[in-house]
């Protein structure tokens, strides 16, 4: 009896795992990509000392969680995006309005009126101005009046320049500071952002502010 040899085996090839997808094209196809590496780790495993298949399942499980935060980190960034922009057009309305900050003031020339929160001890309060720099430019007494104008003059009697100072009140008791408190302003809002912290909102003069400072809102007063 004649006896045809059949054709040997064709070797098996081995599987190429594709090249890394670049950022961005999308989770799925990553993990399309891992489960190709994973089954070329299988088909090449030494024979005689193979992985255990709980460790296929804890790389499955962590990849798995892995693509899960990330979509869920989309998500949030989403969401945040969509109030900061909610936050912005409700917002809107404030531009040309006036808002109340105890933030930096912009001085030009035309006096400030101020609003200094006194302590409520019965000390001796001054009104303590610095300019851009952090110096102090300015100390005077204060009385118990609501409001102060301040007329923009530093401690030698002489005009100050235009710019950006901030205000704060010092108290002091028997001769020693006991607090200071803040003192604040109305100023315009010219601008509104969005910033990595949330919306600011920069004022005619030049300060930009976190809107959640803002302590009140208000139509310019009629001159």
């Amino acid at each position: 009896m004649e006896i045809t040899p059949t054709s040997a085996t064709a070797p098996r090839q081995p599987v190429t795992a594709p090249e890394p997808q670049e950022d961005g094209e999308g989770l799925s196809s990553d993990f399309e990509t891992f489960l190709l590496m994973l089954t070329t780790q299988m088909q090449n495993q030494d024979p005689l000392n193979p992985l255990e298949s709980s460790e296929f399942a804890v790389q499955l499980a962590t990849f798995s969680g892995v693509e899960q935060q990330v979509k869920t980190n989309d998500l949030l960034a989403s969401l945040l995006s969509g109030l900061a922009s909610s936050g912005m057009a409700q917002m809107a309305s404030w531009i040309g309005r006036e808002v109340r900050t105890d933030g930096p003031a912009a001085f030009d020339g035309t006096p400030l009126t101020l609003y200094p929160n006194l302590g409520d001890d019965g000390s001796t309060a001054s009104l303590i101005v610095t300019d851009a720099t952090g110096s102090v430019v300015s100390r005077s007494d204060l009385g118990n009046s609501d409001a102060v104008v301040w007329a923009g003059v530093g401690s030698e009697g002489t005009p100050l320049p235009p710019g950006l100072y901030r205000f704060e009140v010092e108290n002091r008791s028997n001769g020693t500071v006991a607090s200071t408190t803040t003192v604040e302003h109305y100023e315009t809002v010219s601008e509104v952002r969005a910033g990595p912290e949330g919306s600011q909102l920069v004022l005619s003069g030049g300060a930009e502010i976190p809107a959640a400072d803002i302590l009140s809102v208000r139509d310019i007063p009629e001159s």
